[in-house]
């Protein structure tokens, strides 16, 4: 390792590696840092994704793809159940080697690579940020860089360090709780979602299999619930129902960020990636490929910024993300607010209703179409999502 790079990005998740992956290929010095012992562990994540988005930036590989998906299967509060054919092909992965493999591409590119590597601080040049302190097998070390790529994740210290905003309101801070269980029947092409008060309020939980035997079963709840209920006791409650003595293979919680993207994310020195810059989708609190796309953004920026002589050409990172992903993600804040507003009885009228379209005609647009026919005040909740 040299004691001076171009870039240094903080957090080899998929946004940090994207960020160093894009960066790296401009021909820019890249050096990634992470803080656990391996690049992937511990996984914090349900690894759902789409395969077009994913195939931005990588091949699909059967050794990090646990299930193949092409259908939905939805619970209404009355347990209810409505399946539908995905419109496209869906993964659930290994994060565990997905992870790895997204470094490797990194570090093929050029890009140096330390784990064990824990960033305790960073290095200032008046208020532009000039590199990092960390702590490396017990010992202080630091890095200059030009650029620092935080992709930190929902803590984002590194932000906080900068002088940026990283808060995030609680009542926008998702409550998670997620296992991984084994011995149960579940289809290992089906994603199964279930809605209601009862089950998790403001919020939904899911099962995504990984085979046929064994899924990532968690949900989120919304702060203001998680204040008076754990998504945990949610979570047990669920399974003690559903899956009776499952074995326990892994267990996580923690928060994930429903909001819009936070209003700075770049500032002299440094840029935010990931969940550290809130790009993760309001409604689904989906990241990966979101943060993949924003450490694609930032990779390539940062670089040109260096490349070109040109410091403050990193601060159109904010413009670029708003326009390709963010303003998206506004809109599905506000679409959120009201469907997680629905009513349990609401839910369970628009299943019952759309039990009656054949299945070959199942789709989401029927879905949300069914739900106008069959349920016209639902045209309410959705006209306030966008116009109030």
């Amino acid at each position: 390792m040299k004691d001076q790079y171009d870039i240094v990005v903080v957090g080899a998740g998929p946004a940090g590696s994207m960020a160093a992956r894009f960066a790296a290929e401009k021909g820019v010095s890249v050096l990634l840092l992470e803080k656990d012992r391996d690049v992937g562990y511990p996984v914090r994540c349900a690894e759902a994704v789409v395969s077009a988005g994913l195939e931005e930036f990588i091949s699909p590989d059967k050794k990090w793809i646990a299930s193949e998906i092409n259908k939905f299967s939805l619970f209404a509060p009355d347990n209810t159940e409505v399946v539908l054919e995905f419109p496209f092909t869906g993964f659930v992965l290994e994060r565990r080697i997905f992870d790895y493999e997204l470094a490797k591409q990194a570090a093929s590119f050029g890009t140096d690579v330390l784990t064990r590597a824990y960033v305790n601080g960073l290095l200032f040049d008046g208020n532009k940020v000039c590199g990092v302190k960390f702590e490396h097998r017990g010992e202080q070390k630091q890095v200059k860089a030009k650029v620092v790529i935080a992709a930190d994740g929902v803590e984002s210290r590194v932000g906080r360090w900068a002088g940026l905003k990283t808060h995030v309101d609680f009542r926008e801070m998702e409550s998670c709780a997620q296992v991984t269980i084994s011995n149960i029947n579940v289809k290992a092409d089906t994603c199964y979602f279930y809605f209601g008060k009862d089950v998790s309020p403001n919020g939904y939980l899911w099962v995504f299999p990984k085979g046929d035997s064994t899924a990532n079963v968690g949900l989120g709840v919304s702060g203001l619930v998680g204040k008076n209920r754990s998504a945990l006791s949610y979570l047990n409650e669920f399974l003690e129902t559903n899956f009776p003595g499952a074995p326990v293979l892994t267990s996580i919680a923690g928060g994930v960020p429903c909001s819009i993207t936070l209003e700075k994310i770049s500032a002299p020195g440094i840029m935010l990636v990931g969940d550290a810059a809130r790009q993760v989708n309001p409604i689904s609190g989906g990241g990966i490929i979101s943060g993949m796309r924003g450490g694609r953004i930032a990779g390539r920026i940062a670089a040109e910024s260096i490349l070109s002589n040109k410091p403050d050409h990193i601060f159109s990172y904010d413009k670029e993300w708003h326009e390709k992903v963010g303003k998206k993600h506004e809109a599905s804040n506000r679409l959120k607010e009201g469907v997680f507003n629905f009513s349990d009885e609401k839910l369970n009228n628009l299943a019952h209703s759309f039990l009656k379209v054949p299945m070959e005609k199942r789709t989401l647009g029927n879905l949300c179409r069914t739900a106008l026919i069959n349920q016209p005040s639902l045209l309410f909740d959705i006209a306030k999502v966008f116009f109030v």
